[in-house]
């Protein structure tokens, strides 16, 4: 308990303060007091009870608790005394607000997300900080009312403009928001209706009134090449320009590594590494090189050393951290680092000097690793590799890839015979395997969608994957030996209640998730396995994966469930990813490497850290998801009136959704369009069945549909069922020979 009196010498956070003229009590010690003190009090009459007797010493401790009480440490109730907020029984979190005008509370503490009424939701926006005290409402359901708004989250808005009555308005493009933001007069730059526009926030939505704005930029019409990306991209609020100051350190850096650099470095110039990317890769973070031993594998693992050059505290580190990551959107990414150093100086290109961190392990026949180390180097990587290249050298041993790669062969054989190792490892761990279709989307002329297409993988992919999970297990495990701060790559285990949803789903459809009520990764691997083949196969697939926590980052090694290990950072992507970055400081930080002693985290802020990551990397996945459901509808815009084969994969109360064979491309059957009949839903079958004809619609079932409505703002395609397999094959037929089919 802290003495009532405040003396500087027992309080040496505020022996380091220096904002003031004179010392005052630091926040720990005022949370402290306050928490002691038993009731709130004014600013005055804490001053007067601490002896704080300088007025510069009054006025800063004012300021003090204003900033604490602006940072939801402090609320300062109509008396104008404060009080610590979880003395009131409030709640801090962020507003998730859904566009039919309702919204949720999504607690700072990690509790259960709150409702908030659409009567409290006309004063916020998604995003926002608040703080909220429960209450009860006519559901008996507990609800969030809004104390006070600590924190705006949302100052521009991209949307569609229109006008009418001589009102202007912008109409948001992201579902979450759910406000219309009224212009200004005279504020809307001329934009014509149905433009998509930039909209920044002159005042914030309030309980009597919806937020204004201005136009601010004009991004095009609705069809303009390349919208799509403008549009996300300012929606999710992804930073997308080099700030001034960031280009002034970018200026003077040289495109080759400089003699100096290389000092004290290992020399791996001789080995024969290799980066094996996809066709279209720019940016070259990874080298591989192998070679087997008598005892299993040699592995080096080069990864680009980014943290040479992004030092921590520069205007580049800022912004790399601002960004999180590199997004990446169908024919175009917005990159995390310029492309001086992301596709120049940090990118592992052929025939050419670069620095790297190296992870070099020895791997058994059993493909585990029982010694790795990491240290500085230089490298030259002897062949820029596709996947395509590698898997015909390994796995179609086709005669003229060999010969035309005679001198790197042995190297890559040597990769593909580790790589089987990896995997027998991989399965006797239990890791869990979803084999899910990744699509790309093919572009023609102007930016016209020609065809969506799926990525097929092979065993070029799988080998680069198993050879960089090892090295991030192997830095992971580094970092908890030396004991030193870091970030890891977390996949908790499933919750309770999500495991009791799952089971429910499973029962009636004769399977079932062994383990209990704590199921190992080996019980989902395990179910994986039997419902391969099975009709419904893709829908069970997506059921697994929803009851399954996210991924994210976090400064604690909780272990990565999906993957069956223990330990897991991410350490082979710097270029691409900040939290490798994280973890290449922190690395060299415990190996004492010279110039890395301004990385000392504390643990505090290694979790803002981590917790600011796993949102930009949600950020970009959002946005990314978007601009390739954007992309899908305007695709299908075209096919209004046709008709094509499908198969259904989610039924829901009001109707079926049903993807498309051979396109990609998933739409709905509203329940109106199933027939004449009141459609009632099953839970424990899944599906819709008619009150009267008795008419089923399941889980994998075929059906033939026609595209009835493409909403570009909704990203929403409808179908209107003609046929599905429930009819009689011979009516199918002849309706198919009818239709010219």
């Amino acid at each position: 308990m802290p003495s009532k009196r405040w003396r500087l010498s027992a309080d040496p956070e505020a022996a380091g303060d220096d904002r003031y003229a004179f010392p005052i009590p630091s926040r720990r010690w005022m949370h402290n007091y306050l928490s002691t003190r038993g009731a709130p009090a004014a600013a005055e009459q804490l001053a007067m009870e601490l002896r704080l007797e300088q007025p510069d010493q009054i006025d800063g401790l004012r300021r003090r608790l204003f900033a604490m009480e602006r940072d939801g440490e402090l609320l300062c109730n109509r008396a104008g005394e404060f009080g610590l907020i979880e003395k009131m029984d409030l709640i801090r979190g962020v507003v998730l607000s859904h566009r039919d005008g309702y919204g949720f509370l999504q607690p700072d503490d990690g509790g259960d997300d709150v409702f908030m009424s659409p009567r409290t939701m006309r004063s916020l926006l998604h995003g926002d900080r608040v703080l909220v005290r429960l209450a009860s409402n006519r559901n008996t359901r507990p609800e969030a009312k809004l104390v006070e708004v600590l924190e705006r989250n949302t100052t521009e808005i991209v949307g569609r403009f229109f006008s009418e009555r001589g009102a202007a308005f912008v109409y948001p493009d992201r579902r979450d928001l759910h406000q219309d933001v009224l212009i200004a007069p005279g504020k809307d730059l001329e934009a014509a209706d149905g433009q998509m526009v930039v909209a920044r926030l002159l005042e914030q939505p309030s309980t009597r009134s919806r937020p204004v704005g201005e136009v601010v930029q004009i991004l095009g019409d609705e069809m303009a090449p390349g919208l799509e990306i403008d549009v996300a991209v300012r929606s999710h609020g992804i930073p997308h320009e080099w700030p001034a100051a960031m280009l002034a350190e970018t200026q003077g850096l040289q495109q080759h590594v400089c003699e100096d650099a290389i000092e004290g470095r290992v020399d791996l110039r001789a080995l024969p590494l290799v980066t094996i990317d996809g066709a279209d890769a720019k940016d070259f973070d990874d080298a591989v090189h192998c070679k087997a031993t008598p005892r299993g594998w040699r592995l080096w693992v080069a990864i680009a050393d980014v943290s040479s050059y992004v030092r921590p505290g520069t205007a580049l580190d800022e912004e790399a951290r601002a960004r999180g990551n590199s997004t990446y959107f169908p024919g175009r990414v917005v990159p995390m680092l310029p492309e001086a150093l992301s596709n120049g100086l940090c990118s592992l290109n052929p025939s050419v000097d670069r620095l790297a961190m190296v992870c070099e392990m020895l791997v058994n026949l059993d493909g585990e690793v029982y010694r790795s180390r990491f240290y500085e180097a230089v490298i030259q990587s002897h062949a820029r590799l596709t996947y395509d290249d590698v898997a015909a050298i390994v796995a179609e041993r086709d005669p003229d890839y060999r010969t035309a790669w005679h001198t790197l062969t042995p190297h890559i054989d040597a990769l593909h015979a580790l790589y089987g190792a990896f995997a027998k490892a991989r399965g006797r761990r239990g890791c869990i395997e979803f084999e899910t279709t990744e699509t790309q989307i093919v572009f023609g002329a102007e930016r016209k969608i020609e065809r969506i297409v799926p990525v097929r993988r092979n065993d070029a992919h799988r080998i680069i994957e198993e050879c960089m999970i090892a090295a991030n297990v192997c830095a992971a495990r580094f970092l908890e030996r030396r004991k030193a701060s870091g970030m890891y790559r977390v996949h908790e285990r499933p919750k309770p209640d999500k495991l009791l949803e799952l089971r429910d789903y499973l029962q009636p459809l004769g399977l079932r998730l062994g383990g209990g009520a704590a199921p190992e990764a080996h019980h989902f691997a395990s179910l994986s396995k039997r419902i391969d083949g099975r009709a419904d196969a893709p829908a069970l697939r997506s059921m697994l994966l929803r009851s399954l926590p996210q991924a994210r980052y976090d400064a604690r090694a909780l272990g990565h469930f999906g993957l069956a290990l223990e330990h897991y950072a991410h350490f082979t992507s710097p270029i691409r990813r900040y939290p490798d970055l994280v973890v290449h400081r922190a690395i060299k930080h415990a190996l004492k490497v010279p110039g890395a002693a301004v990385w000392q985290p504390v643990p505090e802020g290694l979790a803002e850290l981590a917790a600011g990551c796993s949102r930009t990397e949600r950020r970009s996945d959002d946005a990314t998801r978007d601009v390739v459901a954007w992309l899908k509808c305007e695709y299908m815009l075209d096919k209004l009136g046709e008709r094509f084969d499908g198969t259904v994969t989610a039924v829901t109360t009001f109707g079926l959704f049903v993807e498309l064979d051979g396109m990609h491309v998933e739409g709905l059957v509203h329940v109106s369009s199933l027939g004449s009949d009141y459609f009632h839903y099953d839970p424990v079958e899944r599906s819709l069945r008619g009150q009267r004809t008795k008419q089923r619609f399941g889980l994998g079932d075929r059906m033939y549909v026609q595209v009835a409505r493409v909403d570009l703002d909704e990203r929403k395609i409808d179908f209107a069922l003609v046929e599905s397999d429930f009819q009689p094959r011979r009516r199918r037929g002849a309706r198919r020979r009818h239709s010219g089919r």
